[in-house]
């Protein structure tokens, strides 16, 4: 198997997008893709990139993404949270995804980072299977809390 895995640039955003698109149909939230490829060439390649991403390619073909930026905990200090992890699903199965999850644990590892961090839904037992492979905790008793850009908006207008 010919896989490549690789720092991302510009000129991948729009296969980026088609893997954010093929994860948000898995999940059946595909109406609540709001990011555009002009706001994540903006978001990542502009002058001030808040996220960064690693692509796996298969024969010159990107077929897996690793989407993350890093945050800074009180507890642990600098942070890497993983945004999106996804492979395509005509080449799941094949060892795509362990080579690029490591390949971002090890970036993690090599930059002293406190620690990595993610989320994964409940429901995905594929996805909670692969993580307990590498020994990641999944933690109890946390809940996620948002405000979304409307809500933002209304209470920024207060």
């Amino acid at each position: 198997m010919e896989l490549v895995v690789r720092d991302a640039q510009r000129e991948d955003v729009p296969f980026i997008m088609q893997l954010i698109t093929e994860l948000a149909i898995y999940e059946k939230s595909e109406h609540e893709v709001e990011t555009t490829i002009a706001s994540m060439l903006e978001d990542g390649f502009g002058e001030r990139p808040c996220y960064k991403a690693m692509v796996a390619e298969l024969h010159s073909e990107i077929v897996g993404i690793a989407v993350y930026f890093y945050s800074y905990s009180t507890w642990k200090g600098r942070s890497l949270y993983l945004d999106d992890l996804v492979v395509s699903e005509k080449v799941r199965r094949m060892g795509v995804g362990h080579q690029l999850f490591g390949a971002l644990v090890k970036k993690a590892a090599s930059e002293g980072v406190g620690k990595m961090h993610w989320q994964v839904l409940d429901w995905n037992e594929p996805a909670i299977h692969f993580y307990e492979k590498w020994k990641a905790t999944l933690q109890d008793g946390w809940l996620n809390v948002s405000l979304s850009k409307q809500q933002l908006n209304e209470y920024g207008q207060r």
